[in-house]
């Protein structure tokens, strides 16, 4: 479903990711597990098309990324939950949500917002809210259902984890879990190792913009790098 390909990225004159390449098979779930500062957010930013790559290539479903802007992108199946869970802090969270459907019809829209509400029914009950009143968790909730609005192939979702409670981030990893069972593919990049290896197919490591590692999420586990790094010992 997504192929990227030797994948370099710079901001200025600083390389940002350095030949990377990974892919993403239908209906898998895959993460990039790296610390703050090892390319993780470029990454994702490339993908959608708001950073250019210098060399390489992105492909979706055998097409070609490079040259296509974010909303082509967008169109083309590939939704975007960002860093930090970031939502319109002053729209409701209806309208929210609604602003995530904005290439769907009513009825699209209507039947796209119950499954929200059937994966977050804490966004049901709150429909009516400005977003700046929910707590953390449930931002990154609507952050991930305005993502799902748009009906993705494809589901980017990064750092779903960071500044969540404990119990927050194995709600909305099992979340995320849920979405393959309907059908959506995930690319989840990751600073929490640890939850996001119980609900991924496969890993990449990723460290000064390089891809240092993939396996199975069993695999990565027993490594004695990955263990020190990003699994307490």
């Amino acid at each position: 479903m997504l192929e990227i390909e030797n994948l370099d990225v710079f901001y200025g004159k600083i390389q940002a990711l350095h030949g990377v390449s990974l892919h993403v098979e239908a209906n898998e779930a895959v993460a990039v597990l790296g610390a703050n500062g090892a390319g993780k957010s470029t990454l994702i930013n490339t993908i959608m098309g708001w950073l250019r790559a210098q060399n390489g290539e992105i492909r979706f479903q055998g097409q070609r990324l490079n040259d296509k802007q974010p909303w082509e992108r967008t169109k083309l199946g590939i939704g975007l939950s960002p860093e930090r869970g970031r939502v319109f802090r002053d729209l409701s969270v209806y309208d929210n949500l609604r602003l995530g459907g904005y290439l769907l019809d009513d009825a699209a829209i209507r039947e796209q917002m119950d499954a929200v509400f059937e994966l977050f029914p804490v966004l049901g009950e709150r429909r009516k809210q400005t977003a700046k009143t929910l707590s953390g968790g449930e931002q990154q909730m609507l952050s991930i259902g305005r993502a799902m609005m748009g009906k993705p192939s494809l589901l980017l979702v990064d750092e779903a984890s960071m500044g969540l409670a404990p119990l927050l981030v194995e709600r909305v990893f099992d979340v995320i879990d849920q979405l393959r069972g309907r059908g959506v593919s995930i690319l989840l990049v990751e600073q929490h190792a640890y939850g996001a290896l119980e609900i991924v197919d496969r890993a990449y490591v990723l460290e000064n913009g390089h891809i240092v590692l993939e396996g199975t999420p069993a695999a990565l586990k027993q490594d004695e790098r990955v263990r020190a790094a990003y699994l307490g010992g």
